[in-house]
């Protein structure tokens, strides 16, 4: 495949091979979120964002794999240096229980792994006093273990936001107001006191502000006299710094400049779920540096390849056991997958790509003034497109699909756009008008 010509070429979706193998699958799988019967053949040619279906349908993804694959397919800038290691077995070991070394010395090894992506990982966040790392398998381990550290610390309560999520664990599902599905029926962490996302002016004044003592909605809840949550109560706040399952809501300056007050007076713990937004999505390597606000612990995984929380070490409980995670650390091959990701973002500046293509991408939707488009927003290359209707949205997906462009819904009449990170002007160009085709014929 010729990523620099190659286009979407769709005879039928779901074609008759994709259908009798969705069908067999569902033999054998748990009812889960598939959205569609789109089966990508892993043995045929696929490229950046081109892949190939079992029926020889090409797809453009302009989903990344819910930006788990931040470079699309069999990309190049990974796949070369991949292909330079010899792969051994096991490739999963008990990896907080023993250490692999990948050759010698440990600063800059033959064949990087966890310890390596450990250290990159630490320089990435070292402008926030960060130096330690816990890995993990998922990004629900991620954010289950940043609120055991922060529970370590002390207090018992915590501050979420609506349209939050953050996984599917149960620690991680309590802290969810994106879906009722995800937690009805579940039991939950106690103690988790739900505020608003502001995102508008409108709901900033309306939601956030108030007249009361604190003069917002968290600063009342812990304002000394006329406060209902005792500050020392409180051992964390979680919050994305671009909300994903949410509607991809970009936060407003002004709460988030209210969040850093809070967490300056009263020393409230700020978790960055960057799991989405982080890794270069944004345009900047992680989604909080966009932000005025200062996280004591971050949450990475998707893009990375492993989950991973990050915190200063003084977050960390010393007591060995209070941490641990038979293949946390012990992913060698996903571990190695991360360091060449991250390394990719750097050596071929896709941050900046991120800006100017996600520029590009917003500038041809907002230009184009789609029928029954109300909104388009996002930050860097984690973009969405909110419709008047969710059937609108869900029909538009569908729309898509037929046309050979790969896109998912988000919030409740949202759809999401993820291009690979070094997408190309000419891969969004293409994909846009594949996309309006499908609004337009929708309407």
């Amino acid at each position: 495949m010729d990523r620099d010509t190659a286009e979407p070429a769709v005879e039928r979706m779901p074609g008759k091979r994709a259908k009798e193998w969705s069908d067999y699958h569902h033999q054998f799988s748990a009812p889960s979120t598939y959205v569609y019967d789109f089966v990508w053949d892993v043995t045929e040619d696929a490229e950046g964002p081109f892949c190939t279906d079992v029926d020889g349908n090409v797809l453009m993804d302009f989903t990344s794999h819910v930006a788990a694959a931040p470079l699309g397919y069999n990309n190049p800038k990974i796949m070369d240096k991949l292909r330079e290691f010899e792969i051994t077995d096991p490739l999963k070991i008990a990896g907080q229980d023993f250490y692999a070394a990948g050759g010698w010395p440990p600063e800059d090894p033959e064949f990087p792994g966890p310890t390596q992506l450990m250290d990159r990982l630490t320089d990435l966040t070292s402008h926030y006093d960060m130096d330690t790392v816990f890995l993990s398998n998922s990004g629900a381990e991620a954010v289950e273990n940043a609120i055991k550290v922060c529970y370590a610390q002390g207090g018992h309560r915590a501050f979420n936001f609506d349209g939050a999520f953050h996984g599917r664990t149960l620690g991680a599902l309590s802290l969810n107001r994106s879906k009722r599905a995800h937690r009805k029926g579940y039991p939950e962490v106690g103690g988790v006191v739900t505020l608003p996302y502001p995102s508008t002016e409108e709901e900033y004044e309306r939601k956030w502000k108030t007249d009361g003592p604190g003069g917002n909605v968290v600063a009342d809840k812990l304002d000394p006299e006329q406060g209902v949550i005792d500050p020392e109560e409180v051992a964390y706040l979680i919050m994305e710094p671009v909300q994903g399952e949410g509607g991809y809501r970009v936060p407003h300056d002004g709460f988030v400049d209210d969040v850093a007050e809070v967490r300056e007076e009263y020393d409230v713990k700020v978790i960055s779920d960057e799991i989405q937004a982080g890794l270069g999505r944004t345009g900047e390597m992680w989604g909080v540096d966009h932000l005025d606000l200062e996280p004591d612990v971050i949450t990475s995984a998707k893009g990375l390849r492993v989950g991973a929380t990050v915190a200063n070490e003084d977050m960390f409980p010393d007591e060995k056991g209070r941490l641990s995670s038979t293949w946390g650390a012990g992913d060698v091959m996903s571990a190695l997958q991360g360091v060449l990701t991250l390394d990719a973002i750097e050596e071929y500046d896709l941050l900046d790509n991120a800006t100017e293509r996600g520029r590009q991408l917003r500038e041809l939707l907002e230009d184009a003034d789609l029928p029954n488009v109300e909104d388009v927003r996002g930050r860097g290359l984690m973009l969405a497109v909110e419709f008047d209707t969710k059937d609108r949205r869900e029909a538009v997906v569908e729309a898509a699909l037929k046309r050979g462009l790969l896109v998912l819904g988000c919030g409740y009449k949202t759809l999401r756009l993820l291009p690979p990170l070094d997408v190309t002007a000419r891969e969004i160009d293409l994909a846009f008008d594949v996309f309006a085709s499908a609004v337009e014929d929708v309407a």
